[in-house]
This record gives C-alpha cells, structure tokens and sequence, in this order.
C-alpha cells in the first residue's frame, strides 16, 4: 500500500484498510479537497480472489491507497485478525456518504461509466436527494478500449471539472485496473463503485439491512441475477471460504507488512 500510516491486514494475502467507516470517508474527503490523486478498491470475494489467482491484480490491490472490506466475508475475517471495531465499507455505503459530506468539504464529484440510461436516473435522483451537491461531470465509457486521444481528452475534462473524486463503474477487475493506470494523472481520489451505479439509479434492488448483516447479500443478487451471477459465485465463494479457513487456522501467520498494526 502507499499510505504508511493506514492500518491494514492481509486476507488470503490482499491487503485491506483496518478502519472504521466514518474514518475511511474522512481520509477519501481529505485527499480530494487536496486534489490529491488516490485509488480506492472497493473489495469483496470476488475481487480478492481474483487477486489471488492474477499475479498483475493483486499488485493493483497493493498499490491501493485503500482497500475497503465491501462484504460481510471480509469484515468477519478482520475481526477474526483483531480488529474488533471493523464496519462494512461498502460501495452504496460509500456513495451516499460522498455525497452527503462533500458539499460541506467543498468537494464536487465526477461520475464515470456505466450507461446512459443509469447515469441519467442517478443523476435524476442526485438532483433531487442531494441538490447542494456539486456535480463535476457524468458521462459514460465505451466499452471498447480509448484511443489515446480520447484518454488524453477525457483526462483533461476530468482535471479541468475540478472534481476531488472520481466514482468509476466499469465492473471489477476493469475499473481497478482503469483507475491504477489513471494514477497521478488524474488529480483526484479514484474509487471503484461498478456494483453502486445501478442501485442507486433503481435498476438493481438493495437487500435489505438484515440481510446484509448476515452476510447473505450475495444470495440476494444471484436471486435478482442468477445467469449473470451463478458462475461468478461457484467459482469464487468456495476457494474463499478454503483460503480464509486456512489463514485462521495457520499457526504461522504472514509477516507484518508497513502500515499494518
């Protein structure tokens, strides 16, 4: 990681940011009213285990500034390593946070990717729920790759909107990627909320809080997405529970890495 002084613990060999919510919403506020530019991950199992299995992506996760634990697996695993006052970070979580808090920190927000169509009902919704917010920009990413012009370009219009953050929606492991490679040229805090976008624009349904604590959001999705979302969830729940299972039950646990405490 490139903060120091964030505390982190490894899970199955990721890094992630030890941290309170309200303490990762505040560090997010206070890089981007200094226009610093940082890369949040937003993780889950999904995302450590495809950290595991690509030697290129878990290097992205440890070049993060953040690696929040989106995903009750993650937060049962921290408290499990100690870190007794653990929260859920979790995209939505995060997103509504941002948007609550920048107006007050001067901050303005940059949304990027996703659809058209989400984008103009979360911009709908935005209007209405947080009228003080400042709006830098909302446009979409094609899917294909940009050319280095529309790259260069669309990096100028992000600088040039002042944004402090950037909310990113090209899906995991794509915008991770996008935004480790957008790293000190966009000056700005670069998050990853792919799975938020459609949430908040009413195309996706949220699980309930209750469900959500039980660590059960995931069954909840595969019911709203089961083609979508069944072949992800075999391929990756097991080999999760097998590799945490195993570091809990090592009595050799991995050495300190700097920042971890």
């Amino acid at each position: 990681m490139q903060n120091e002084n964030v505390p982190i613990r490894r899970v199955i060999g990721c890094p992630v940011t030890a941290l309170p919510f309200d303490a990762q919403i505040s560090l997010i506020l206070t890089w981007a009213k200094q226009r610093l530019s940082k890369t949040v991950c937003v993780a889950n199992v999904h995302m450590l285990v495809e950290a595991y299995r690509n030697a290129g992506f878990a290097t992205v996760l440890r070049q993060a500034d953040l690696v929040t634990p989106d995903g009750m697996p993650l937060v049962w695993m921290l408290r499990c390593l100690g870190v007794s006052n653990q929260d859920r970070i979790a995209g939505m979580d995060i997103l509504i946070a941002l948007c609550e808090q920048a107006p007050s920190q001067n901050v303005s927000l940059f949304f990027l990717g996703s659809q058209d169509v989400i984008l103009d009902r979360m911009k709908q919704r935005l209007d209405h729920e947080f009228p003080q917010l400042n709006l830098a920009g909302i446009e979409p990413l094609p899917f294909r790759p940009l050319t280095l012009e529309e790259d260069e370009a669309l990096i100028q219009r992000i600088n040039e909107s002042g944004a402090g953050i950037v909310l990113v929606a090209l899906g995991c492991p794509k915008q991770e990627a996008w935004i480790a490679q957008h790293r000190d040229r966009i000056h700005a805090v670069m998050i990853g909320l792919g799975g938020a976008f459609p949430v908040y624009a009413g195309v996706h349904k949220r699980a309930p809080r209750m469900v959500r604590s039980a660590g059960l959001e995931w069954l909840y999705r595969l019911v709203q997405e089961p083609r979508r979302l069944w072949g992800r969830y075999f391929d990756t729940i097991p080999i999760f529970v097998w590799l945490a299972l195993r570091q809990l039950l090592s009595s050799s646990q991995d050495s300190p890495m700097k920042g971890e405490s």
